[in-house]
């Protein structure tokens, strides 16, 4: 069987690049050996969110009297949590089964192998193998848990993001290696439900990638809700022979051992690069990564590679816009490479994070002379009034052309208010058209408004 595109991986790279395909004329397949969504659909973005949810339900519920309401006894259902997370993760891939059908895409059920010759090898779960070919090939095949050499999981004491949804029990304790938002998504879940969480971070912050004012923020959140935070630590063993689990850590006083029930191993994700022909086809890699241009071409005419495994950040909606720019740039449409330099980054506890652009300290270090402009959310009536007076809003403008250079955020709903900025940036938005736009009162969003106005001197309500 021929197809004009094959796509090999069905996350949110690969299924978006499918249908946008499929929607400028292409005969299109699909090659996926699990459930359709990827990791993203279905033990990624979406189930975790459904358990953040509950979470968050939760906690609104144990601080009901603060806003006039007498509950009762209120307890968490660890096993109705996660039926709840899965029950969605299944809604969503059934959604995609849908668009597939409305695109006329077709699945090809299996594990696809590239060869020479534009030829695609699949072997169903029998083993049995077909060949198709294309005439474009986009790799799409996502990433895993990373694993580290002194802590490999074995799925039960030593886990990652997959097991972490779907545990049979609640544990009465938990160590979180790694502070990503993998990390710290996790770590906040299991604490707002009862669980003694440590969450242990290599470098000097949580979630090192953020600002460092957002950082500070979030490990006084995280230790106001009673999580121990151990920061600038390394994990020197593991030792699971026992019932539970012993962490032996490496701290600036010395070694510590912590006892938990699991170990949480969230310290990123590993490319699937791996037994996919790359080798086969001559596919140049750079760094444990396919090597692509602009357009996600690789070093062999009529092969692609998107998401994960091509460099730039690990995010769903980055590998959806290379997916759509790389069919684009194939149906020979007027389209620019993605900007990397303005995708937003959004990490799920309680408080949100979400960021773009350059943080206070990479601006400095890059030689702009900056503005640098925040408002806190104590200050916001619409925060006051919910009861989320937590976090803040901060923005970095260039001093001397008015650039807007980053924005980052921490609080409730910053995840849904990041978009502004990223828009802004993209129109090449001044801060004055900021100010001068008007923010509806009152809003959580009109903060953005405010740090804006602070960054230039005319803040009102500070």
């Amino acid at each position: 069987m021929h197809y004009d595109i094959l796509v090999i991986g069905s996350g949110p790279g690969g299924y978006v690049a499918a249908i946008r395909a499929a929607q400028l004329g292409f005969r299109v397949g699909v090659v996926e050996q699990a459930e359709l969504g990827g990791v993203c659909l279905n033990w990624g973005c979406i189930p975790t969110k459904a358990l953040l949810k509950s979470a968050t339900v939760f906690q609104d519920l144990l601080h009901a009297s603060e806003f006039g309401i007498t509950a009762g006894d209120i307890k968490p259902d660890f096993g109705a949590m996660i039926k709840r997370s899965r029950s969605i993760a299944e809604t969503m891939s059934k959604g995609i089964q849908f668009l597939f059908k409305k695109n006329k895409i077709e699945h090809l059920q299996g594990f696809g192998r590239i060869k020479p010759g534009k030829v695609v090898e699949v072997t169903d779960n029998t083993g049995a193998k077909t060949e198709f070919t294309a005439r474009h090939i986009i790799l799409a095949t996502g990433a895993r848990s990373r694993q580290l050499p002194g802590l490999l999981q074995d799925g039960k004491k030593i886990i990652g993001y997959r097991e972490a949804m779907t545990l049979p029990g609640q544990p009465k304790s938990m160590v979180v290696v790694g502070s990503g938002a993998i990390g710290s998504e996790f770590a906040w879940f299991y604490q707002s439900i009862g669980t003694k969480v440590t969450l242990i971070e290599l470098l000097p912050n949580l979630v090192p990638v953020e600002d460092e004012e957002v950082s500070k923020a979030l490990e006084r959140s995280f230790k106001k809700a009673g999580m121990k935070v151990m920061t600038g630590v390394s994990v020197e063993s593991a030792d699971t022979s026992g019932e539970g689990c012993r962490v032996t850590v490496k701290t600036k006083k010395g070694e510590e051992v912590i006892e938990c029930d699991v170990i949480l191993s969230a310290v990123g994700v590993s490319p699937n690069i791996e037994n996919i022909g790359l080798e086969e086809t001559g596919i140049i890699t750079e760094h444990g990564k396919i090597k692509v241009d602009g357009f996600y071409r690789t070093s062999i005419e009529g092969f692609y590679a998107i998401g994960d495994i091509v460099k730039g950040p690990a995010l769903a909606h980055v590998a959806s816009h290379e997916g759509i720019v790389c069919v684009e740039k194939i149906a020979g449409k007027e389209v620019e490479p993605l900007d990397y330099g303005n995708i937003p980054g959004c990490t799920y506890t309680h408080p949100e994070i979400a960021s773009v652009g350059m943080t206070e300290k990479a601006a400095t270090e890059a030689g702009y002379e900056i503005r640098v402009g925040k408002f806190p959310f104590t200050a916001s009536g619409k925060a006051t009034a919910s009861g989320a007076r937590d976090g803040f809003i901060k923005v970095i403008f260039d001093a001397r052309y008015g650039e807007w250079l980053g924005a980052h955020m921490i609080g409730e709903h910053v995840t849904e208010m990041i978009a502004e900025v990223v828009v802004a940036r993209k129109l090449e938005t001044t801060g004055k058209e900021i100010m001068e736009a008007v923010h509806p009162h009152p809003t959580m969003s009109e903060a953005v408004m405010e740090a804006v106005a602070q960054a230039y001197g005319e803040c009102i309500h500070l």
